[in-house]
């Protein structure tokens, strides 16, 4: 099939049978389903960019898999540019979308999966690398939308996956059959998942020998059975239910999370790349969410990018925006912009090869990236509602804009500059509101791990000992005598 087509995609993701609860009901039609389908669309765009001329280039890329041009998001990065330009393409569709396409998960699975199973079939003589490389051949072949799935529930957080009261609080083997695997449990938290064909199932944290049951990686179609999903309820959702335009504020892209939960759900043995081997689960983590992390100081800019043109927007509309302070903020916001998605690009940049031919991130430049996520899209998003004033809290809705009675009021008195009409000021104004008081922040927060989950990592890859050595040359300290002790910072302790 090759590179499929944008309307092949809506075609195929329709004819899914999933088991889908929102709300408290059963949805049939998945897909289209107006708290669903504006995330189906950023996905739907990278197929149809994908057949666009103008940006083959970007979105394709030439598979030694399978001899042919492939879609990007189906890919592995085999050298250092593949890495840069992967950050590309995710700015692109950030400032496309104003949201997330959501599949860089499934992309950073697949060059996990990829990497890690060349080093666990090394050590083991296992299956699961030749196993792999089928099924990757098979989802480029018919480029296929793979979604990456590694978080747990986690029940009590200070236990042991093998510890916990409830066993299945993590993914987990049930049973070995000649045929294949059962597994039972859930995954949180994941994003866009129906907007997927498949996805990957990884572990989420480091294992002991005795958590073996829970080092499984897999492959399964998004509608198997067994398999049901709840939806996951973000802020201002509800008025995507209300049939309006712009009250939402971005008019065609959107995000969800889904619940998912698995009830003695069989797994073929050609779809299980991970069985028991306990000690290379934190190997698939580090190398997932070290990829994933590398992308976001780029998809935050994309996204950024369309807030501080919002912001930029809002303050012409209120006819502030040759103010010196406002341009100055304006500024501030597009530094920190451009600082993170230079993190993206210096992780990127200072990449290595796996023993497998995959290039990855420098995992150290990739955990500082994902930390200022956590910290410059709010004070971007403080900067915009700062300059779009009070009115982004207290704006009155479409429907009444829309009403013949309060309309023309409301027409007349929430007018900005004169020749800017109404209802394009109160458009922007809806944007600014999603992109700073909705989910796309708390994303920033937590998407790829929380800010002290990076700072323990950063501690981890950082050298200190190094520094150390290059500030007592500097200063012409002597290296320490072995096994000697570092004096403390009490003068009598160390006359003694």
């Amino acid at each position: 099939m090759g590179i499929r087509t944008e309307q092949q995609y809506w075609d195929s993701i329709r004819k899914q049978k999933t088991e889908v609860y929102v709300m408290g009901e059963r949805v049939e039609n998945i897909i289209d389903h107006p708290l669903i389908k504006g995330s189906a669309s950023g996905a739907a765009l990278t197929f149809r960019y994908a057949n666009d001329p103008q940006y083959r280039d970007l979105f394709t890329i030439q598979s030694s898999l399978v001899n042919e041009p492939v879609n990007r998001y189906v890919s592995v990065h085999n050298n250092i540019q593949d890495l840069m330009d992967k950050v590309k393409l995710i700015r692109f569709v950030g400032q496309k979308t104003g949201e997330c396409a959501q599949r860089c998960m499934g992309w950073d699975a697949l060059n996990a999966i990829y990497s890690v199973t060349y080093e666990t079939d090394r050590k083991y003589e296992t299956p699961y690398h030749s196993r792999f490389r089928d099924y990757l051949t098979w989802v480029q072949k018919k480029d296929v939308m793979v979604h990456g799935t590694m978080t747990d529930p986690r029940g009590d957080r200070s236990l042991k996956p093998a510890q916990q009261k409830d066993p299945d609080l993590y993914l987990r083997i049930v049973e070995k059959r000649p045929n294949g695997i059962v597994v039972r449990g859930a995954k949180s938290h994941q994003g866009g998942i129906l907007n997927h064909e498949e996805f990957l199932a990884m572990p989420s944290v480091s294992l002991r020998p005795e958590d073996k049951d829970y080092a499984v990686s897999f492959a399964l179609p998004v509608d198997t059975k067994g398999i049901t999903y709840v939806f996951g309820r973000h802020s201002m959702d509800d008025r995507l239910l209300e049939g309006t335009e712009f009250d939402m504020g971005n008019t065609k892209f959107g995000r969800y999370a889904m619940w998912v939960f698995f009830d003695d759900v069989f797994v073929p043995w050609e779809r299980v790349f991970l069985c028991g081997e306990s000690e290379f689960a934190s190997l698939i983590v580090e190398r997932f969410a070290g990829l994933h992390r590398q992308n976001y100081g780029a998809c935050s800019a994309g996204g950024m990018d369309v807030l501080i043109g919002a912001a930029a927007l809002i303050a012409e509309y209120n006819g502030i925006a040759n103010a010196s302070h406002v341009k100055d903020k304006l500024v501030e916001m597009c530094a920190l912009n451009e600082t993170m998605y230079q993190g993206s690009l210096a992780c990127s940049s200072q990449g290595e090869m796996t023993p497998s031919g995959v290039a990855v991130m420098n995992k150290l430049l990739a955990y500082v990236t994902k930390l200022n996520v956590t910290r410059f899209p709010y004070e971007i998003a403080r900067l915009a509602q700062d300059i779009c004033g009070g009115i982004i809290g207290t704006m009155p809705s479409e429907k009444d804009y829309r009403n013949p009675k309060v309309g023309p009021l409301l027409e007349k008195y929430l007018k900005g500059v004169a020749h800017i009409p109404t209802e394009h000021r109160m458009r922007v104004i809806r944007l600014i509101e999603r992109m700073t008081c909705g989910r796309s922040l708390l994303v920033c927060m937590h998407g790829a791990g929380s800010p002290f989950a990076n700072k323990m990592m950063i501690g981890r890859y950082t050298d200190m000992e190094e520094k150390k050595r290059l500030a007592r040359d500097i200063a012409g300290v002597p290296e320490p005598k072995p096994n000697s002790e570092v004096p403390s910072g009490n003068p009598r302790e160390t006359r003694k």
